[in-house]
């Protein structure tokens, strides 16, 4: 992002190379949230009087966990701090040489709704895996109390559902975040139909949230999990390199170890384990399927990117080349030879059993790549496995879905999940 605010003298405070994303005003001083130094950010102080920030004092300094928001309220400065998936909250209090923790009532997703200079305390929303997002106020102490704001529904706090974070090794040594759902008391014994989600590009970090339509696979002793791989922001500016151009395959390496955890800890095993990514998740579940075959049951992608070598010649096509490379640069050509899933696709393979949802009217992701790679799976696979292609004459990417769209594609691909792994209530009738 690139900020410009101008200072007493006319001049900018900072510009693009200066890799500043947030900033905070308290009196003369201007807070600016930087990844110049360090890929995980820090925050550091310079006067808007005489604006310098080759020469700002580090505030915070750079540490493991990754520094994402920051906003100045009368009794200190806030800030938003991701500690691999979980994302909390931190308070450095003016005078004070170091940021505390804001304890608040769970670990999930800490997000900073509103703070003022002028106002003690701030405003924050808290959400979970398993809970809905709720209003909190933090007052001069630290303290957070709920709001009521924001109310819990029926069903936005589900009993008898517990989250695990841990990190997972990866085939470089890279510790990957996964989140794991499922109900209490689950037997790890590789009974459990599993479901693992991942996206890993543009920098974006799966933080918890909460989903009342996955309650719909919990309930039906379903594990649900979520991985934020290579190409995600979850460990700052390196991280979301690290899955990028030439360095994408660490996103689909990284997942297939998630996927290898979840086998080797009993939440599940290689028939029982499906997987999803959407839109540019697409190469995340293509590409693990076609490297790692054995490995899963059932493929979901979602308005998938599934032939990256061509994704270039679309309407949408040119405004990607930033973040997957151009075929007119052959360093890149290659790069996005090795993600396409369709140009990975063996004959005479036995890939998984695969369903592709697509919306005909996909502005962002032609719906070619998805009948494209159908035709050619099912022209290769030699598992007998379905082969399936849903299309939606009246839909598009997703984001102007309807709620019965949602729901319609919630269920499809629940069922289809259900079915192929094995689920007695959901196989064909005789």
């Amino acid at each position: 992002w690139r900020i410009r605010w101008r200072a007493t003298l006319g001049e900018s405070v900072c510009d693009y190379g200066d890799k500043v994303t947030s900033f905070a005003v308290r009196g003369d001083d201007i807070y600016l949230l930087t990844h110049r130094a360090s890929p995980r950010y820090s925050v550091v102080r310079t006067s808007l009087a005489a604006p310098d920030v080759k020469t700002a004092a580090t505030v915070i300094a750079p540490s493991e966990q990754v520094l994402f928001e920051i906003a100045a309220a009368k009794d200190g400065l806030y800030l938003e701090s991701r500690d691999g998936a979980v994302k909390r909250l931190k308070r450095l209090a003016w005078g004070s040489s170091t940021a505390t923790e804001v304890k608040m009532p769970l670990e999930g997703a800490t997000s900073i709704m509103s703070a003022s200079p002028d106002i003690e305390g701030a405003v924050v929303s808290l959400a979970a895996w398993t809970r809905a997002r709720e209003i909190y106020a933090v007052d001069a102490a630290g303290k957070a109390a709920n709001t009521g704001l924001q109310p819990l529904g029926p069903f936005d706090a589900p009993a008898g559902y517990v989250t695990v974070e841990v990190k997972v090794k990866s085939h470089d040594g890279a510790m990957v975040p996964l989140s794991i759902i499922h109900k209490k008391g689950v037997k790890l014994d590789g009974s459990n139909p599993a479901l693992l989600y991942g996206y890993g590009s543009y920098g974006i970090t799966e933080e918890p949230g909460y989903i009342a339509r996955r309650l719909a696979w919990l309930e039906k002793g379903g594990v649900f999990a979520v991985a934020n791989v290579r190409g995600s922001g979850v460990y700052g500016q390196d991280w979301y390199k690290g899955g990028y151009k030439a360095t994408k395959p660490n996103t689909w390496k990284d997942f297939i170890a998630c996927a290898e955890y979840l086998v080797a800890q009993k939440y599940t095993r290689p028939a029982k384990l499906g997987i999803l990514g959407g839109s540019a998740g697409g190469i995340l579940v293509g590409r693990a399927m076609t490297e790692r075959p054995d490995l899963f049951a059932a493929v979901i992608p979602a308005v998938g990117v599934m032939d990256a070598v061509r994704a270039e010649t679309t309407a949408n096509g040119i405004p990607n080349i930033p973040e997957f490379g151009t075929v007119k640069k052959e360093d890149e050509f290659r790069a996005l030879l090795a993600m396409s899933s369709y140009h990975q696709v063996k004959d005479k393979a036995a890939y998984p059993a695969v369903l592709l949802i697509h919306g005909v009217n996909d502005p962002r992701v032609d719906v070619w790549h998805s009948s494209k790679f159908a035709a050619r799976v099912l022209a290769a696979t030699t598992s007998g496995k379905p082969v399936l292609l849903d299309l939606e004459y009246d839909a598009g990417h997703g984001v102007g879905a309807t709620k019965s769209q949602r729901q319609r594609d919630t269920t499809d691909m629940y069922a289809f999940l259900l079915w192929q792994t094995g689920h007695a209530d959901f196989q064909p009738g005789k």
